[in-house]
């Protein structure tokens, strides 16, 4: 008796797989007029400032950025970069390393949630290489409304836009991913192996104001949960390291202590030399290369400290990217 001829099923080719980094965006240039509307797109969103409209918006336009835009003006051209905006530098580089090292179905685009280019932008692009399943990795590892459901916000009505339906897999936040604590760590002992070790390290994280962890954003937690990661792997001591909150805004209480009066008051208490990292920035960008880095430098040293280094956030480094590569490899399977 003959056996009947076996029927090979076909194979069903992989999906084309797309990546949308997105981060929080830039002016477009160190100028008064690019900040100005940079700012009114930033500080309209309602995730950001929660208060009345026919009360926030006209005190936004007649009055808040009409005296922030020059001098914020003037601290993006102290960071500017020949290439443009440091935020924009280092995530396009990170986004290029990505897609370098990727698998060859694997698209990555990188779009803001205020500015250039635009998350609107980053999906078209994706839609057009024909991706089919897309994996989102926000450029925060700690998640907040202010942050990361505000980029999905613009992600659900880009993709409502484009009347676009992809698989889609999220990555809401990855603030004690090992992988993502290691690269950290390494970065912190790599700075101290060249330049020796601080008498204090502070981990200063984004602020944002009190009131929205009472009304249940849980990235104050995130925040402390990640430092408590970083201080176990790098095996710190109690009194060798502080969380502090920095980049506040406005008079009602933000999250505590805060980065700046920490430092002057670490000055005024005999300390010298201070160490800074900022774990909750992905890339190098205002708040870290001039709020920390100058600002806050100076205030130290006016306070009686000597010294006050920086240490540079992952940026495009190949730890940086292979920690992110893994986290986006789990999201799809």
């Amino acid at each position: 008796m003959t056996e009947s001829p076996k029927t090979e099923r076909p194979v069903t080719p992989a999906k084309k797989q797309g990546v949308l980094l997105f981060n929080l965006g830039t002016p477009d240039a160190p100028t008064r007029s690019a900040v100005a509307r940079y700012l009114r797109e930033f500080l309209s969103d309602e995730r950001v400032v929660d208060l009345p409209r026919w009360f926030w918006l006209p005190l936004l336009n007649l009055v808040i950025v009409p005296l922030r835009a020059g001098r914020s003006a003037r601290a993006y051209a102290k960071v500017w970069m020949t290439e443009g905006s440091p935020l924009l530098h280092f995530s396009k580089k990170l986004r290029n390393r990505l897609q370098k090292n990727s698998e060859s179905r694997q698209v990555f685009a990188l779009g803001m949630r205020y500015g250039t280019p635009s998350i609107l932008q980053a999906l078209e692009e994706l839609k057009s290489a024909g991706v089919e399943s897309l994996t989102v990795l926000p450029m925060y590892p700690q998640f907040s409304y202010t942050t990361t459901a505000t980029g999905y916000d613009a992600i659900d009505m880009a993709l409502e836009k484009l009347n676009w339906k992809p698989d889609r897999h999220d990555i809401d936040e990855y603030h004690t991913d090992p992988r993502w604590v290691r690269a950290v760590a390494g970065k912190i002992r790599a700075y101290w192996d060249s330049h020796g070790r601080g008498e204090r390290l502070l981990f200063s994280m984004h602020g944002i104001p009190q009131r929205y962890i009472e009304a249940g954003d849980p990235y104050q937690s995130q925040c402390q949960n990640s430092i408590a990661a970083l201080v176990k792997e790098l095996e710190l001591e109690d009194d060798e390291w502080l969380l502090t909150y920095q980049s506040r805004l406005g008079r009602e209480p933000w999250l505590q202590p805060y980065t700046d009066m920490t430092l002057e008051a670490l000055g005024e208490e005999g300390v010298k030399h201070v160490q800074v990292v900022c774990p909750g920035f992905a890339v190098d960008c205002l708040e870290t290369l001039e709020e920390i880095a100058m600002e806050n430098a100076e205030g130290f040293e006016e306070a009686g400290g000597e010294k006050l280094e920086y240490i540079p956030a992952l940026n495009d480094s190949s730890e940086h990217a292979e920690a992110l590569a893994a986290i986006i490899a789990d999201a799809g399977q």
